[in-house]
């Protein structure tokens, strides 16, 4: 049965900074994930006060749709996906069961789809991936006020 508990994600402060995790079952749970993210971003702007820009806030959007559909897609079982807030960034990360690592492919112009990491890789400030006792957990940092041309997504909240 799918099912996503974004409804009821965990929301936490990790030194006063905004966090959230939320757990993600079967395959079509993505603009969920998608959704939870821009949430979160828009919390932290709207309600702690910290630049977003409508940059970064694509760029999150996008890396937890990469990142969300590869465990969903490679992994059997539960996908855990926690964003956090830690120097003027969120981290994404997520869990799943499958001890496999990824393979990020080099760049090649000549293949059709498979970019995904790549893009993720090429767009964030970090990119890790590490084996835990159970599965791995990857995790993408992106820079929250990064717009060169200072667009700030909550100018667009109106």
């Amino acid at each position: 049965m799918d099912r996503v508990e974004a409804d009821q994600a965990r929301r936490s402060r990790v030194g006063g900074l905004p966090a959230v995790s939320a757990v993600f079952e079967g395959d079509r749970k993505i603009a969920e994930a998608r959704a939870l993210a821009r949430a979160f971003l828009v919390d932290v702007q709207a309600v702690h006060g910290l630049p977003v820009s409508e940059r970064a806030m694509d760029i999150v959007a996008l890396v937890v749709s990469e990142l969300v559909t590869n465990a969903r897609k490679h992994a059997p079982g539960l996908c855990l996906l926690t964003l956090d807030i830690e120097d003027g960034a969120v981290e994404v990360t997520v869990w799943d069961g499958d001890p496999a690592m990824p393979i990020v492919r080099a760049p090649d112009p000549e293949r059709v789809g498979q970019h995904g990491l790549e893009i993720v890789m090429a767009l964030c400030r970090s990119f890790e991936v590490r084996r835990e006792p159970v599965g791995k957990r990857i995790k993408a940092t992106v820079v929250l006020a990064d717009d060169p041309g200072g667009d700030m997504a909550g100018h667009q909240l109106g």
